[in-house]
Parts: structure tokens; sequence; C-alpha cells
């Protein structure tokens, strides 16, 4: 961005997405919702136009840029009415391999990232266990070094689009805790295949975003090669935090996009719907709420673009990256409540999609990482308070 607007380019960006988006409506969103079935058109479409490979490097195939135009073409995607089913469909191509990317070898890199961002192949990235949720250090699936390459056995959670995934990023444990020299030691990262006679991955059934499912993993004996591991043995966890600030931004502005589809749905219905000879949108009720919507959305966007554009300039955004999540969720979640509430009873139709809206924005506040453990991490970070847990 520059200033407070988007470059030609970056605006480019924008409309080709939303070309892209333009073709895929209501109705689609709306039965991959009831059916489950995975937007694999959309995704296809995505992959041909090239936006798949937005973040990765030319080498590779990918067009080089940065998380700002990667936050453009993320929240293009929700904002057209795809929301996070649409965002997250696309979601781990976008930064998913950053580890391969920064860390893996040279012949890593050739071979796998033209497949992922092509749609060849199809990855998924299996970090959270049961046991642990956010405590990534107390990690307890196992990867141990035999002649052949490693062993891993564990489970893993919430893990998403397992069920089409031929490719594995996952994180195990090389060393056991009690042996490394701090806890997030002796973590390792691999991609490999995604063998299913030794991999069973569950389906867990949820609230919302039901065609992009997330699976509980049950991981026995799955052997894969030595030249699997990316980067360092041990220096897994390292390599995870370098993804923590992008994910977070892309969260951030998926909500927004969501947020703003919700409004303009709700504005739309507020025009149209007489009750007492009178458009329900001349009332103060209904125009006050979803002000202030747009008013938090819009604050919420530019802490977002403000945290891409130090993430691409090489400078410390983790307290904008954070900040920003947590009030892109915030903000997309009270816009798509504010929705289903202008609608009144048709709100809670699914023919007006404002419900899937709603539904859907819980997972911004809930994932990648709790609002709670946000406001610690400013706490202790900015305000230079103590530790709290």
């Amino acid at each position: 961005m520059s200033g407070f607007w988007l470059s030609d380019e970056q605006e480019a960006i924008r409309e080709g997405v939303a070309r892209v988006c333009a073709d895929f409506n209501d109705d689609y969103w709306r039965e991959t919702d009831e059916t489950g079935r995975f937007p694999e058109a959309f995704v296809a479409a995505m992959a041909e136009g090239g936006w798949l490979g937005v973040a990765m490097p030319e080498s590779v195939g990918g067009a080089g840029l940065g998380l700002t135009e990667a936050s453009i073409v993320m929240q293009t995607v929700a904002e057209s009415g795809a929301g996070f089913t649409g965002a997250s469909a696309i979601h781990l191509n976008i930064f998913g391999p950053m580890p391969i990317v920064k860390f893996g070898t040279e012949a890593q890199k050739s071979v796998s990232l033209p497949r992922i961002i092509s749609g060849e192949d199809k990855m998924c990235f299996a970090v959270t266990e049961p046991n642990s949720g956010l405590d990534t250090a107390s990690l307890e699936t196992r990867a141990v070094r035999t002649n052949e390459g490693y062993r891993i056995n564990g489970r893993k959670i919430w893990t998403t689009s397992a069920q089409r995934a031929n490719k594995i990023l996952i994180i195990a444990r090389t060393t056991p805790k009690e042996e490394a020299r701090k806890p997030t030691d002796g973590l390792s990262l691999f991609f490999a295949d995604f063998d299913r006679s030794r991999i069973d991955a569950k389906p867990i059934p949820k609230m919302g975003r039901r065609a992009v499912e997330c699976n509980t993993l049950f991981i026995d004996d799955l052997l894969v090669p030595h030249d699997a591991l990316i980067g360092e043995e041990g220096q897994g966890f390292k390599y995870l935090l370098q993804g923590l600030n992008p994910e977070r931004v892309l969260f951030a502005v998926e909500a927004v996009g969501l947020g703003r589809a919700a409004l303009r749905k709700a504005a739309q219905y507020a025009k149209e719907r007489v009750v007492f000879g009178r458009p329900i949108g001349q009332n103060q009720g209904i125009q006050h709420p979803l002000a202030k919507c747009w008013a938090e959305l819009e604050a919420a966007n530019l802490l977002a673009f403000k945290a891409a554009a130090l993430h691409d300039a090489g400078r410390e955004c983790g307290a904008e990256a954070n900040a920003s999540k947590y009030l892109g969720a915030e903000a997309g979640f009270n816009a798509c409540e504010a929705s289903v509430l202008a609608h009144g009873g048709m709100g809670y139709a699914k023919e007006y999609d404002v419900e899937r809206y709603f539904r859907e924005a819980m997972i911004a506040r809930i994932a990648p990482v709790s609002r709670e453990m946000i406001l610690n991490f400013i706490a202790e970070r900015v305000l230079g308070l103590p530790k709290s847990y």
C-alpha cells in the first residue's frame, strides 16, 4: 500500500482476484456449506490464475510478492461472499509452504513448491495436538531417527484439508522434552507424503465452514526419508515462529473481508425491506449498528495492513500482527452479528447467507491463537508487564 491506499499494481491484484470470485456466487458457497463438498472448482480457478503462488519466489513459479499482496488476495476472496470457506480452501497455499521456502534445500524447493503453487500437490499442516493446544513446546508426537529416515508416531488435531492432502508438513519431537536444553528445542519439521496406510484422518464435525474439513490424525509408524527433514533437526519451533505473524495478518484481513460481505448484505436488505411504510434502513436503530461496524472494520483493516507493510519491510511487527488479528476477528464477528439482526427473522434463514457468515465469523476469534493469548502477548511485549501464565 502507498500510504493509506492500494498502488495501481495492488489494485490490479484485487480486481483480478475479484474477477475469479465473480464466477462463484452465493448459490455456490451455500451449496458447499450444505453438502460439505470441497470447493474444487474455485481452488482450480485460483490456481489457474496463479494466485496460489502470490507470495512464493519467482524462481519456483510464484509471483515473488509480499504479505501485503497476499493479504489483498485473501481479503478479496472472503469479501466476495466466499467467506472463510473460500479463504480457508487456499489459505494454506499462501504462506503454509514458507518453512520450505526459507529453510528447505534447493532440491526441496525446486521439487515441492511448483507442485504446491500449481495445485498439483495438496498439503496439510499438522501442528496442534489434543494434549498441548497452544503450548507447542509440549507436543508429544515423536519422530525417531532410523537408518532409513524417521519413524513418526502420535496424534494431531484440527488439521485442515487432510481428507484431500497428498502431502503433509508436520512438526514432531526428535529429542525428548526432558533431554532438550530448553522446552522449545528438539522439535523438527518434515515435509512428506501423506501415507494413508499410516495416517488415519478423522473429520471433526463442527459449527461452520463444513466444506473445508478439520481432522484428528492418528499417526502410526509413518516412515519418512532423511531428506523429508526441513532445515536442521531440532530447530522446527524456530521455523514455525517465522510464519506466526503472517498467519495472524491473513486471519485479520479475511475476518475484515467477511465482515464487509455481511455489512453489504445488511445494507442492501435495509434499503429494500419496508415495514410500517418505510425502509427499515431509515431507522437509526438499524443504521447506527451498521455504521459502527463499518468504522470498526476500517480501523482493524488499517492495522492489519500496517502489520503487513512492516513485515514486508523486514521490521518487527509482532504487536501489530497480533493486535490486528484480535481487532479484525472482533470487528468481523460484530459485523456478522449486526447483519443477522438487521435481517430480523430472515437473518436466521440460509437463503440470505448471513447466518453462514455469522457461524464462520467464530473461526477467527478462536484460531490460530486465542484472544486471551494475544492480550497476554501485548501486555508482556508492549506494556512490559510480568508473564501471567
